[in-house]
């Protein structure tokens, strides 16, 4: 698990680099899907912005993340208590509104998405929407440590194929947020179906 082992060790770095980050931006399309004090799981909540953003805004928010430090952060600023917990082992069933992946499924295995996509609209509520973002390519790439699965557009309609019960409501390309950063991210917000 070299991933988890580069968040527990750069908890704090990861924080400092994350937390201001503006994102309105891409909070918006994604809140405009969602009822009135709907609820949302923020999978993969790192620091805990946008899990504090959406509570400030009046959801009712859970959160997970699968690094120890970083739960122990996100409890400590968002006032919820987060969860330890992978998003491969999501398991619960039509309970959200919304789920908000924010370059988490980034570091799930490929082979692995259509499980953990079909876990995660398991756990919403029909004409529920999922958020997530990935950073755009096409490779499976190791970096400082850690594990990239990238996403382009193809592959990204491959993944979502594979689903009936869901149409895409957007999907779009952002530059990173962070000042030092000009990576490019495909975001993508898909809508559940009754059937």
């Amino acid at each position: 698990m070299k991933t988890i082992d580069y968040y527990n060790k750069h908890a704090e770095e990861f924080t400092a680099s994350t937390f201001e980050v503006d994102m309105e931006s891409l909070y918006q399309p994604f809140l405009a899907e969602l009822p009135e004090g709907a609820r949302i799981l923020d999978v993969g909540c790192g620091s805990g912005r946008d899990t504090l953003a959406f509570k400030n805004k009046g959801y009712q928010v859970d959160a997970i993340d699968y690094s120890e430090e970083l739960v122990k952060k996100a409890t400590q600023l968002t006032g919820i208590p987060v969860r330890l917990q992978s998003f491969y082992e999501i398991d619960a069933d039509q309970a959200y509104d919304g789920i908000w992946a924010c370059a988490s499924l980034l570091h799930c295995e490929r082979s692995r998405l259509v499980e953990v996509l079909q876990n995660m609209l398991r756990a919403l509520k029909p004409h529920g929407v999922i958020y997530m973002s990935f950073k755009h390519g096409d490779l499976d790439r190791e970096k400082d440590g850690r594990h990239f699965t990238d996403l382009n557009e193809h592959q990204a309609e491959e993944l979502l194929n594979q689903f009936k019960n869901i149409s895409l409501v957007q999907r779009w390309i952002t530059i990173d947020k962070r000042p030092d950063r000009t990576e490019k991210w495909l975001n993508i917000i898909l809508k559940k179906h009754d059937q």
